[in-house]
């Protein structure tokens, strides 16, 4: 008896809105969107600019760096691709240059992970496609 093939993890969309951020993700580069009218920094992409309601934006490169806005602790099995992993961290980070990126904290126990924790992105090779932008702690400087 052969053991079960692995389940497949959940994908991006490698076509449309996201498009510039996964390949730059890809170039291990963490980029978001500016809004050429007023400026603003968003994240994730979206049409309209909420500051001045601009439809024109172009992306543009960021620090990767910031701090845990927020997390949560998943204990629970939502995807079963995700099963060997649970408990597991998913934070929200507040970047340095102020839009808040979702994603997962790495090498870090969740008992240590705190609000205002600072941490830098790095870059995760998910397939030969999709590189995702995760999270480490560093050092406070």
């Amino acid at each position: 008896m052969s053991a079960a093939p692995p389940i497949a993890r959940p994908m991006p969309e490698l076509e449309g809105e996201l498009a510039p951020f996964i390949a730059a993700a890809k170039e291990h580069r963490l980029m978001v969107q500016r809004c050429t009218g007023c400026g603003a920094l968003r994240f994730p992409p979206r049409e309209i600019c909420s500051r001045c309601l601009s439809s024109s934006a172009e992306w543009t490169n960021v620090s990767g760096r910031g701090e845990i806005f927020s997390f949560n602790v998943m204990h629970q099995v939502y995807h079963p691709a995700f099963a060997r992993e649970v408990p597991y961290a998913v934070i929200v980070v507040k970047l340095a240059e102020g839009p808040k990126i979702t994603s997962n904290l790495l090498d870090c126990p969740i008992d240590r992970i705190n609000i205002g924790m600072p941490v830098e992105v790095v870059f995760e090779q998910i397939s030969d496609a999709v590189t995702l932008p995760k999270f480490r702690v560093r050092a406070q400087s």
